[in-house]
Protein backbone atom coordinates (compact mmCIF):
# COMPACT_ATOMS: atom_id res chain seq x y z
CA UNK A 1 0.00 0.00 0.00
CA UNK A 2 1.10 3.60 -1.00
CA UNK A 3 1.77 5.57 2.32
CA UNK A 4 -0.36 9.08 2.22
CA UNK A 5 0.82 12.12 0.85
CA UNK A 6 1.03 13.98 4.44
CA UNK A 7 3.56 16.60 3.23
CA UNK A 8 0.61 20.16 3.52
CA UNK A 9 -0.79 18.76 6.37
CA UNK A 10 2.50 18.40 8.20
CA UNK A 11 3.17 21.35 7.14
CA UNK A 12 0.06 23.28 8.29
CA UNK A 13 0.47 21.52 11.68
CA UNK A 14 3.75 22.54 12.59
CA UNK A 15 2.90 26.13 11.68
CA UNK A 16 0.12 25.98 14.69
CA UNK A 17 2.66 24.14 17.09
CA UNK A 18 6.15 24.44 16.15
CA UNK A 19 8.59 21.97 17.65
CA UNK A 20 12.41 21.52 17.65
CA UNK A 21 14.32 19.70 14.95
CA UNK A 22 14.66 16.62 17.40
CA UNK A 23 11.20 16.52 18.14
CA UNK A 24 10.01 16.59 15.01
CA UNK A 25 12.76 13.74 14.47
CA UNK A 26 10.29 11.49 16.68
CA UNK A 27 7.46 12.39 15.63
CA UNK A 28 7.91 12.15 11.70
CA UNK A 29 9.25 8.27 13.42
CA UNK A 30 5.76 7.71 15.40
CA UNK A 31 3.85 9.00 12.22
CA UNK A 32 5.79 6.53 10.25
CA UNK A 33 5.64 3.88 12.63
CA UNK A 34 1.38 4.70 13.33
CA UNK A 35 0.72 4.25 9.20
CA UNK A 36 3.02 1.32 9.04
CA UNK A 37 0.67 -0.50 11.70
CA UNK A 38 -2.55 0.93 10.96
CA UNK A 39 -1.87 -1.08 7.30
CA UNK A 40 -2.91 -4.07 9.23
CA UNK A 41 -4.30 -3.09 12.81
CA UNK A 42 -7.06 -0.26 13.34
CA UNK A 43 -6.01 2.02 15.45
CA UNK A 44 -7.19 5.56 14.61
CA UNK A 45 -9.99 6.26 12.44
CA UNK A 46 -8.81 5.65 8.65
CA UNK A 47 -11.14 8.84 7.68
CA UNK A 48 -8.73 11.23 9.72
CA UNK A 49 -5.29 9.97 8.12
CA UNK A 50 -5.08 12.36 5.60
CA UNK A 51 -5.12 14.76 8.55
CA UNK A 52 -3.35 13.34 10.92
CA UNK A 53 -0.72 15.78 11.55
CA UNK A 54 -3.16 18.72 12.16
CA UNK A 55 -5.83 16.60 14.03
CA UNK A 56 -4.19 14.25 16.09
CA UNK A 57 -0.71 15.57 16.69
CA UNK A 58 -0.77 19.18 16.52
CA UNK A 59 -4.11 18.86 18.65
CA UNK A 60 -1.65 16.69 21.25
CA UNK A 61 0.95 19.67 21.01
CA UNK A 62 -1.19 22.10 21.35
CA UNK A 63 -1.01 21.40 25.63
CA UNK A 64 2.51 21.76 26.30
CA UNK A 65 1.77 24.87 26.20
CA UNK A 66 -0.37 24.88 29.15
CA UNK A 67 1.76 23.63 31.27
CA UNK A 68 5.05 24.53 29.75
CA UNK A 69 7.02 23.75 33.63
CA UNK A 70 5.22 20.18 33.65
CA UNK A 71 7.52 16.96 33.24
CA UNK A 72 5.44 14.25 35.01
CA UNK A 73 2.34 13.54 32.77
CA UNK A 74 -0.18 10.88 32.86
CA UNK A 75 -2.40 10.49 29.83
CA UNK A 76 -5.88 8.66 30.48
CA UNK A 77 -7.26 5.90 27.26
CA UNK A 78 -3.66 6.62 25.08
CA UNK A 79 -5.45 4.83 22.31
CA UNK A 80 -2.89 5.63 19.13
CA UNK A 81 -0.94 8.02 21.64
CA UNK A 82 -2.84 10.92 21.25
CA UNK A 83 -1.88 13.00 23.52
CA UNK A 84 0.68 11.12 25.66
CA UNK A 85 3.27 9.69 22.99
CA UNK A 86 3.08 12.72 21.30
CA UNK A 87 3.89 14.70 24.60
CA UNK A 88 6.49 11.98 25.34
CA UNK A 89 8.03 12.85 21.98
CA UNK A 90 8.63 16.83 22.86
CA UNK A 91 10.03 15.58 26.09
CA UNK A 92 12.53 13.33 25.52
CA UNK A 93 15.37 15.77 26.02
CA UNK A 94 13.78 17.30 29.15
CA UNK A 95 15.53 16.09 32.48
CA UNK A 96 13.16 13.70 34.85
CA UNK A 97 10.49 13.82 32.47
CA UNK A 98 7.52 11.00 32.63
CA UNK A 99 5.13 10.48 30.87
CA UNK A 100 2.26 7.15 32.20
CA UNK A 101 -0.11 5.97 29.35
CA UNK A 102 -3.41 4.03 30.39
CA UNK A 103 -4.25 2.08 27.61
CA UNK A 104 -6.97 -0.97 28.19
CA UNK A 105 -6.98 -2.43 24.39
CA UNK A 106 -4.04 -4.74 23.65
CA UNK A 107 -3.21 -4.15 20.61
CA UNK A 108 -2.86 -0.48 21.16
CA UNK A 109 -0.86 -1.53 24.48
CA UNK A 110 1.29 -3.57 22.50
CA UNK A 111 1.65 -0.44 19.65
CA UNK A 112 2.35 2.18 22.17
CA UNK A 113 5.14 -0.03 24.08
CA UNK A 114 6.64 -0.63 20.62
CA UNK A 115 7.24 3.26 19.81
CA UNK A 116 8.34 4.12 23.41
CA UNK A 117 11.43 1.51 22.50
CA UNK A 118 11.66 2.24 19.17
CA UNK A 119 12.07 6.11 20.07
CA UNK A 120 13.76 5.67 23.65
CA UNK A 121 10.81 7.84 24.76
CA UNK A 122 10.67 8.67 28.72
CA UNK A 123 7.05 6.78 28.90
CA UNK A 124 5.66 3.77 30.64
CA UNK A 125 2.68 2.08 29.44
CA UNK A 126 0.17 0.84 32.02
CA UNK A 127 -1.75 -2.20 30.45
CA UNK A 128 -5.62 -1.81 32.18
CA UNK A 129 -8.65 -0.22 32.34
CA UNK A 130 -8.63 3.26 33.83
CA UNK A 131 -10.98 2.56 36.37
CA UNK A 132 -8.39 -0.36 37.40
CA UNK A 133 -5.47 2.27 37.75
CA UNK A 134 -4.69 3.61 40.90
CA UNK A 135 -0.89 5.43 40.41
CA UNK A 136 1.74 5.39 42.95
CA UNK A 137 3.60 8.46 41.75
CA UNK A 138 2.88 11.95 41.37
CA UNK A 139 1.90 13.52 38.80
CA UNK A 140 1.67 17.43 37.59
CA UNK A 141 -1.23 17.16 34.10
CA UNK A 142 -3.51 15.09 33.50
CA UNK A 143 -4.67 14.28 29.83
CA UNK A 144 -7.87 12.35 28.17
CA UNK A 145 -8.71 12.70 24.84
CA UNK A 146 -12.26 11.09 23.21
CA UNK A 147 -12.38 8.92 26.50
CA UNK A 148 -15.39 9.58 27.60
CA UNK A 149 -18.31 12.72 28.26
CA UNK A 150 -17.31 14.75 31.05
CA UNK A 151 -19.56 13.58 33.78
CA UNK A 152 -17.72 10.12 33.12
CA UNK A 153 -14.39 12.01 32.96
CA UNK A 154 -14.63 13.60 35.86
CA UNK A 155 -15.25 10.53 37.67
CA UNK A 156 -12.04 9.33 36.41
CA UNK A 157 -9.68 12.82 37.20
CA UNK A 158 -11.05 13.87 40.46
CA UNK A 159 -8.80 11.56 42.52
CA UNK A 160 -5.70 12.70 40.63
CA UNK A 161 -6.45 16.34 41.00
CA UNK A 162 -6.51 15.87 44.99
CA UNK A 163 -2.88 15.66 45.20
CA UNK A 164 -2.25 19.39 43.04
CA UNK A 165 -2.21 18.01 39.61
CA UNK A 166 -4.48 19.60 36.75
CA UNK A 167 -6.12 18.28 33.64
CA UNK A 168 -6.28 18.98 30.11
CA UNK A 169 -9.52 17.43 28.30
CA UNK A 170 -9.55 18.45 24.68
CA UNK A 171 -13.15 18.16 23.35
CA UNK A 172 -14.85 19.14 20.69
CA UNK A 173 -18.33 21.27 19.75
CA UNK A 174 -20.60 19.60 22.90
CA UNK A 175 -18.40 20.94 25.50
CA UNK A 176 -20.68 23.30 26.32
CA UNK A 177 -23.20 20.79 26.63
CA UNK A 178 -21.02 17.93 28.37
CA UNK A 179 -19.96 20.94 31.07
CA UNK A 180 -23.76 21.84 31.31
CA UNK A 181 -24.80 17.90 32.07
CA UNK A 182 -21.86 17.47 34.33
CA UNK A 183 -22.61 20.72 36.46
CA UNK A 184 -25.56 18.52 37.90
CA UNK A 185 -23.06 16.04 39.41
CA UNK A 186 -19.57 18.38 40.09
CA UNK A 187 -18.60 21.43 41.20
CA UNK A 188 -16.28 21.95 38.80
CA UNK A 189 -13.26 24.80 39.21
CA UNK A 190 -12.20 24.68 35.13
CA UNK A 191 -11.49 27.26 32.31
CA UNK A 192 -12.28 26.71 28.74
CA UNK A 193 -9.43 27.34 26.60
CA UNK A 194 -10.09 27.87 22.61
CA UNK A 195 -8.24 24.98 20.38
CA UNK A 196 -5.59 25.81 17.81
CA UNK A 197 -6.46 23.01 15.38
CA UNK A 198 -10.54 22.85 15.84
CA UNK A 199 -12.17 26.09 15.68
CA UNK A 200 -15.41 24.38 17.43
CA UNK A 201 -13.18 22.69 19.96
CA UNK A 202 -11.76 23.68 23.61
CA UNK A 203 -9.38 22.19 26.20
CA UNK A 204 -11.09 22.45 29.36
CA UNK A 205 -8.19 23.11 32.28
CA UNK A 206 -9.20 21.46 35.34
CA UNK A 207 -7.93 22.63 38.46
CA UNK A 208 -10.72 21.00 41.19
CA UNK A 209 -13.72 18.91 41.23
CA UNK A 210 -16.02 17.69 43.98
CA UNK A 211 -19.08 15.53 43.66
CA UNK A 212 -22.34 17.55 45.00
CA UNK A 213 -23.27 16.26 48.41
CA UNK A 214 -26.87 15.05 46.72
CA UNK A 215 -25.10 12.77 44.21
CA UNK A 216 -22.57 11.09 47.17
CA UNK A 217 -26.47 10.92 48.84
CA UNK A 218 -28.02 9.61 45.42
CA UNK A 219 -24.92 6.75 44.95
CA UNK A 220 -24.57 5.71 48.43
CA UNK A 221 -28.91 5.14 48.57
CA UNK A 222 -29.58 7.89 51.67
CA UNK A 223 -31.95 10.29 51.52
CA UNK A 224 -31.58 13.85 52.36
CA UNK A 225 -34.15 15.44 54.57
Amino acid sequence: MTPPDLAADRERALALTPVSRETLVRLDRFVAQLLATQSHTNLIGSGTIPELWTRHVADSLQLLDLAPDATSWLDLGSGAGFPGLVIACALADRPHAAVHLVESTGKKANFLRDVVEALALPAIVHHTRIEQFAPAFAVQVITARAVAPLPTLFGYVAPLLQSGAKALLPKGQDVEAELTEAAKYWKIEADLVASRTNPAGRIVVVRALARHQRSVDRGSGRKRP
